[in-house]
């Protein structure tokens, strides 16, 4: 019978349905900003929680207030973010507007995209685990709106029906595994998909002070490190991400990007350090190393001042082997271009500045490192480290040096700089991550978007560039607060918890080493237990051939076996007495009728008809008449249709 267009949606269905629906949706809302997910989840829940129609003008207000606000909190950009936000927005809509089957049908299939979508964001098993539910859900509830007669009652779910969703989504994980193991992989995606409109939170190619507070109160990893051999020391542990070369007087910036280098001008005065670096996506082209890089991974460039660029934005997590030392000599001459842009300042501004570095340069002669030294001990006798910094001028560096003499890292990073430039030094502000912290379940390090850090490089004629990190020079009684302290404070879940999350962040580690990092090149050779070091697309798509029809092969298997058995024994007798006689030459057809059998029967074994008709006929009486067989009538029957044996047909070669 056809569905009425305007059939209702009974309630308990429709719980059913929003509970599939809100499943789905929770995906997107953990991969959202906070207060967007927190408004959309709220929105979506009042949706749910009331079952009546919505005017169509409040619904339309909300549309474009949603719409609104998701295009604004993204800068108007559309990008993975902001289409999976927009997304996550239309679903939070959808129940107001559920409340007959034909809707239902409608919402349950545009929530199939949601965990899609979620997975364009993070590929970790946070994500699995919540959208392997939610394809539960969804299927149990299609099941119902597909058994769902109008005016009838409501399908139960019940045992049964909730076994039967849990077996149909395991028969098909092996198929799914076989496809992600085996089937060709390319080395590079047909398309890109689109850029995230808002940047992930990390380091940038700028730096002003005081930006970096939010950023030091995360502590979701940044880069996961394994060493090869020994680990260095943690205070040797600095990061290198990018070089900021010009200064505009409130912001450090890059500028124009330097020349690629042939070939690294280091002298390294000590062994190389070895080691894998799993990098987290940030959307942006720079890779982190540990200082100073010798040479380049694969599928990026070494720049002049020790940048390593990727060829494309790092939008996955990617994993890459590199090389470094961590006592090298700069061997190469300082350009005059270099010169110039590591010695520019802004005309005008921060004349105390000037002032002091010209009269330590007076003192100093051509001494370059005692201008340093000096620059250090006056920042260890008189300066304090602290998150909370007064705001600054327009002389900025002025206010710092001698007004307020209290900053982090990036006060001191740029203060040093334009020290050092005012003096006639060469120097420049490198941004990465200082220390990190080793696992205790595994044996790698953990660096943290917490540790990002600032320090800077100066030009010293004998050594070349020379790393000097001015924060350290704070005296440890001048330190006010740490980033460990606005973390703590900041944080939801105790110290106590530190076990827990790095067991946590192990089981990541190795999901991202096991999934996410499983690409064509490590699929190429899967097959080398067989004898084949690089496996090409043909033998690939043979493996591939090979492992679904296993898996098509155990899931016709768990089907034939779960069929149900015949528990009458009259039904069983009867098919046990049909397959004697199919052995025979005497095929039942699967849509004949056991009257009808029993009459071809007789006439093909006409020394028998009496006794197949007889057999035949109180079969179906006992089947299918209302009044049917007495117990004792049902078991001599069992009994002959048992032990009844099949002749010869009547005429040679005669089949039914």
């Amino acid at each position: 019978m056809a569905e009425p267009l305007g059939e209702p949606l009974p309630p308990r269905l429709r719980a059913w349905c929003m509970a599939a629906a809100m499943a789905c949706l929770l995906p997107l809302l953990v991969q959202g900003p906070p207060l967007l997910a927190v408004g959309l989840g709220v929105v979506a829940a009042v949706g749910v929680a009331v079952a009546k129609p919505w005017p169509v003008v409040v619904r339309l207000a909300m549309l474009v207030t949603l719409m609104g606000y998701v295009l604004v909190s993204h800068g108007f950009t559309l990008g993975r973010d902001a289409g999976c936000a927009l997304l996550a927005a239309l679903l939070a809509l959808k129940p107001y507007e559920t409340h007959r089957l034909r809707d239902a049908r409608s919402l349950l299939g545009f929530s199939m995209f949601a965990p899609f979508a979620a997975f364009l964001q993070d590929q970790g098993p946070l994500m699995l685990a919540l959208s392997l539910p939610a394809a539960a859900l969804l299927l149990l509830a299609l099941a119902l709106l597909a058994e769902q007669r109008p005016g009838a009652p409501v399908p139960r779910v019940g045992r049964r029906r909730a076994g039967t969703i849990a077996v149909a989504v395991a028969m098909a994980l092996p198929l799914a595994l076989a496809g992600f193991w085996l089937f060709p992989r390319l080395s590079s995606p047909i398309w890109g998909l689109p850029e995230n409109a808002l940047g992930r939170s990390g380091l940038g190619d700028r730096m002003t002070p005081d930006e970096w507070v939010d950023l030091f109160a995360d502590d979701t990893p940044a880069l996961r490190v394994r060493f090869d051999g020994g680990e260095p020391r943690r205070q040797d542990l600095y990061w290198r991400g990018q070089v900021l070369w010009d200064f505009d007087g409130q912001s450090w910036s890059r500028g124009l990007p330097p020349t690629p280098m042939p070939s690294p001008p280091l002298q390294p005065l000590a062994a190389p350090t070895r080691y894998e670096v799993s990098m987290e996506p940030t959307d942006r082209r720079y890779l982190v190393v540990l200082d100073l890089p010798l040479q380049a991974p694969a599928a990026s460039q070494l720049q002049r001042d020790y940048t390593l660029v990727a060829d494309a934005p790092v939008s996955q997590l990617l994993k890459y082997a590199a090389v470094s030392s961590l006592q090298a000599r700069e061997s190469s001459v300082l350009s005059p271009e270099e010169q110039r842009r590591a010695l520019s300042l802004p005309q005008g501004l921060n004349p105390r500045m000037r002032a002091i570095a010209e009269a330590w340069r007076d003192e100093a002669g051509e001494d370059d490192a005692a201008v340093v030294r000096r620059a250090l001990l006056w920042i260890g006798e008189e300066f304090s480290y602290s998150l909370d910094v007064p705001p600054s001028g327009r002389n900025a560096v002025d206010d710092f040096l001698f007004e307020t003499q209290v900053g982090f890292c990036q006060h001191f990073s740029s203060a040093f700089a334009n020290l050092m430039r005012a003096a006639g030094i060469p120097s420049r502000v490198v941004l990465g991550y200082a220390g990190g912290y080793r696992n205790r379940f595994g044996e790698y390090w953990v660096v943290r978007k917490m540790d990002a850090h600032a320090w800077v490089e100066v030009w010293l004629p004998a050594r070349g560039w020379v790393r000097v990190d001015p924060t350290s020079a704070v005296a440890p009684e001048r330190v006010l607060d740490t980033v460990e302290d606005l973390a703590r404070s900041e944080s939801l879940l105790p110290s106590t918890f530190g076990p827990l999350l790095d067991l946590g962040d192990w089981a990541r580690r190795n999901w991202n080493d096991l999934v996410l990092g499983f690409n064509a090149s490590r699929q190429a050779s899967l097959l080398r237990p067989l004898g084949i070091d690089q496996a090409s697309g043909a033998q690939l798509s043979a493996a591939f051939a090979v492992g679904a029809g296993l898996a098509l092969g155990l899931t016709l298997w768990v089907l034939m076996r779960g069929r149900p058995k015949p528990r009458d024994p009259l039904e069983a007798a009867w098919q046990a007495f049909t397959r004697r006689l199919r052995r025979a030459g005497l095929a039942k057809a699967p849509s004949e009728p056991p009257l009808s059998f029993g009459e071809r029967l007789a006439g093909l074994l006409p020394a028998q008809a009496e006794r197949l008709r007889s057999l035949s006929r109180r079969y179906a009486a006992g089947r299918y008449a209302p009044e049917g067989l007495s117990p004792d009538d049902k078991a001599r029957l069992v009994a002959e249709l048992h032990a009844y044996r099949p002749a010869a047909p009547a005429r040679s070669g005669e089949r039914p």
